[in-house]
This record gives structure tokens, sequence and C-alpha cells, in this order.
């Protein structure tokens, strides 16, 4: 009889700092993010450290009196991983290793380890080993210390892993390598967007797990894999959709977060081009997030930088079955009324009022008010679609009609 064996989580500590330009509410907001990161990457996070510090201290992150206490917490709890809210320089990462003496990652790393783990297609591992090596090449002396320590896990998935005789030309040339091979694929993209002819393209963009796989199967009454885990999505999955009498094609894109590493955006690159190419863009957000206003602000960035913030957008606010809000008593007098405090009428009479029929709220889970969506959808794309095929007005006409 074949025992089976038991999967233990990793162990880890996470630790952050209050600053000038993140006060104490937005440190536990990000800490709680790389605790569901962590979590996702198949790691335990037992115990946060937080330091109040006017600027992260350069060579070592937090000061040297609060690793002696990390440190204490280390030895005392058998921790194999400390995992730091933002991205080290090789200089700190090598100093806080001689004082922790464990395994040290931080939020990149944590980011570029879910991708290792997430990427099923070799078009997704080929962006992620890039993205990985990037990262690596200024830190190999730190892999260099450490390869003896190396025993898997959380951080250690991909070329850090199995190539123990990486040195810089060795890394540069697999650089150079890895993007000969995404070039290579991406001509093969363009020549597949292409081919699929002037069919309208409409592109689900949005923060890491707000819905976007989820809505996409409704809409599309496909399969794509949907999971209550951050970039449970990262290769782009494109389905023809027909609502009433108009076909256009979907795009599921990889998602969004807050500190997104710059190699993941530069490695990426066809994945967004999905994006750069589509002609509306449905805006995914979760409304019952704490956070979601800071979602859409991070989104718009990305966007931004990917010179797509000027495209037609629907605001499309998912997961109103799990919204919730505090309630202040009618003869409670004291309680000033916050954003804690709005219903969904509430917000609707905020910015989001500006919008007009640029927004609507939805469950994708439950389908609620997806009609109403669906109607949306397609006045959107039939406004695209009666430009670029002018010939075809009578079809639309004699539909209306009807």
């Amino acid at each position: 009889m074949i025992e089976e064996k038991k999967v233990t989580s990793e162990k880890t500590v996470l630790i952050g700092v209050i600053t000038q330009l993140q006060n104490e509410e937005k440190s536990k907001e990000y800490l709680d993010e790389l605790e569901f990161l962590t979590t996702t990457a198949g790691g335990n996070a037992v115990k946060r450290f937080v330091q109040k510090l006017d600027n992260p201290h350069p060579k070592t992150f937090v000061g040297t009196g609060k690793l002696d206490e990390i440190k204490q917490y280390i030895d005392g709890h058998n921790i194999g991983t400390a995992i730091f809210d933002d991205e080290l320089s090789p200089a700190q990462l090598r100093n806080i290793e001689k004082i922790l003496d464990c395994k040290i990652l931080d939020r990149t790393t944590l980011i570029l380890d879910i991708f290792a783990q997430r990427a099923q297609t070799s078009y997704a591992r080929t962006q992620v080993e890039l993205a990985q090596c990037q990262y690596m090449l200024p830190r190999l002396t730190r892999l260099w210390t450490h390869l003896d320590k190396q025993k898997g896990g959380i951080g250690l998935r991909g070329p850090g892993e199995t190539e123990i005789e990486t040195d810089r030309r060795i890394i540069r040339d697999k650089i150079a390598l890895l993007k000969k091979k995404l070039q290579t694929i991406d001509k093969q993209m363009a020549v597949q967007r292409k081919n699929r002819g002037k069919m309208v393209r409409v592109a689900l963009v949005g923060y890491t797990n707000v819905g976007k796989s989820t809505l996409m199967n409704a809409i599309s009454k496909s399969e794509v894999f949907a999971e209550n885990k951050l970039f449970a999505t990262l290769d782009t999955t494109v389905r023809k959709v027909v609502i009433k009498n108009i076909p256009f094609l979907m795009t599921d894109t990889v998602g969004f977060i807050r500190k997104l590493p710059t190699q993941l955006v530069e490695s990426f690159k066809s994945t967004l081009d999905e994006v750069r190419e589509a002609d509306l863009l449905l805006h995914v957000v979760d409304i019952s997030h704490g956070s979601f206003e800071d979602h859409i602000h991070s989104v718009n960035e990305i966007l931004q930088d990917i010179k797509s913030a000027d495209k037609p957008t629907i605001m499309v606010f998912n997961k109103i079955d799990q919204y919730t809000h505090k309630t202040i008593a009618e003869d409670d007098l004291t309680t000033e009324k916050t954003k804690e405090h709005y219903t969904l009428e509430d917000w609707k009479q905020t910015w989001m009022s500006k919008m007009k029929d640029q927004c609507i709220f939805i469950s994708a889970t439950n389908k609620e008010n997806f009609e109403d969506f669906k109607e949306k959808v397609y006045q959107e794309v039939r406004k695209i679609h009666v430009e670029r095929f002018p010939y075809n007005n009578f079809l639309y006409d004699e539909y209306t009609e009807e």
C-alpha cells in the first residue's frame, strides 16, 4: 500500500513599511494583498511585521532592530521564507540574507513565481521565463550565495531553480534567445489577429480576480478556466460571441495588479497587444472589494502605459451579489457617513453618475442584470460595426423594426 504524502504549506512571514507615501491603512491593504499572493503561490503567512519609517532603509529595507526581531521569530518558529512587500534592490537582498539566513523574496519575485505556476502554454512559459531572467540578471550574486540552500518552493520555480551554471553572460544569451523566440510567436499571433478579419474586437480588462473569466464564460457560453485566485488566467483566450445579429470577438486578458513588475509588462507585450488592438474595452471591477477605486486607478495607469486609455470603454461593476456596506442607525446623529456606508445607489450618485450609459452593475456568477449588460455591449458593438460595414445598415434597420 502506497502512503499518501501530505502537502504542507511553506511557512512565511510578511514584512511591510508605513511611510510618508504609504499610510497605515494603505500598508495593511498591501499586506492583505501580499498574503493573498502568498496563499496563491502555496505559502502560509503566519505573521506580519510592519515598521514606520520616513522611507524604506536603503541597505536593509527595514531598520536593523526590526530585522533582529524578525530573525528571532524566524528562528523560534521554524520559518523558511521572509517576503517583503516591495521590490528589493540587489544590495538589500544580500544584506537581509546575511542577517535572516533564510529564503528572501520580494513582491516581484512572488508575482513572477505565481506566473511560473500558472503558465500553461509554451508562449506563456517563455514570457514568464524572460521576465524571470531580466529580474535575475542584476541579482546573480544573490543566487550564487544561495545555490546550496535552494530546496524548491515559492520563488524558486523556473530558470533560477534549474540553471545552476548561470552567470551574467549565459543569462544575457538566454534573454536574447527568449526575445527571439517571442518575436517569432509575436509574428504568428499578429497573423492570427489579421486573419480574424475586420470583426469588432472586445477586450476584457481589469484587476486580477475581479471575475473577467467568469464573465467571459457567461457571455460566450464557453469554458474558460476561472478560479478565486490571483492570476488564474495567463494565456489570452479569444472567443467568437454573437449578440442578436452581430458577431464579434471577445478576448480575456491577464489581470493587472498594483506594483506590477515592469519585467512582466515588457515580456507580456503580445498579450497586451490584444488590448491595444481592441475596438472596445470592458473594464471589469470587483465592486465588493474595499479598494476597488484604487484598482481602477492601477488598471488605468497600465492602460495609459500601453497607450489604450482613450479607447471606448464600458465600466462593468461586477460581484454586486457580494457587496456589503455598514449601516447607520436613524437616531445616530454623530456618525459621519463615509464610503463604507455607501449603498450601490449611493455609489451611482458619485463620480459614476458622470459616466452615464458607460457603466453597469452586474453579477456574472448569478447573471444579475445580465440582459441589460448584453444590451449595452450590443449597442456599443453595433455602433462600431455600422461604421465599419455601412452597407449592412439595412440589416440593423430590419432587425430593429422586428
